[in-house]
């Protein structure tokens, strides 16, 4: 019991240095996502990467309400990301640095939007499966 306790002390040490905070549960799925809306958090929408390289976009919509947050959770296998574009309902755009390797089960930190809380079109990737892994998925949230 204390050997575990250890561990997931040692794992959520390692995490918040690189800015990823691992899933209490390993990883999504509806418990994660319960977790996610729980905390305040819409999800936006999701994309499974289908190759070694992938570009995707996720259409979000006035309906989905004004966002100042984002955050990405990786599912089912490691996942690179190269870069992400958010555009807002007002055709500004917003590239944060997200060159980034995911392990399955993780979430990134929170991305801060600029200026005010507002509506997004679409968030768009270029990622790829880590080599040796799974088909991943890609989830991201607002708040």
């Amino acid at each position: 019991m204390r050997a575990s306790l250890v561990l997931v002390s040692l794992v959520l040490a390692i995490s918040s240095m690189t800015g990823c905070v691992v899933y209490a549960n390993g990883g999504g799925g509806e418990t994660g996502d319960r977790a996610m809306r729980a905390e305040g958090w819409t999800k936006l929408g999701e994309r499974w990467v289908q190759g070694n390289t992938d570009r995707d976009v996720i259409e979000v919509g006035k309906s989905e309400g004004k966002f100042r947050k984002l955050i990405l959770v990786v599912e089912h296998s490691a996942l690179e990301m190269f870069n992400m574009d958010v555009e807002f309902l007002d055709g500004t755009h917003f590239s944060p640095e997200t060159r980034f390797k995911f392990e399955e089960g993780v979430k990134s930190r929170e991305i801060d939007l600029p200026g005010d809380a507002r509506g997004i079109r679409r968030v768009s990737f270029k990622y790829g499966n880590v080599p040796g892994g799974g088909k991943s998925q890609i989830e991201v949230w607002g708040r």
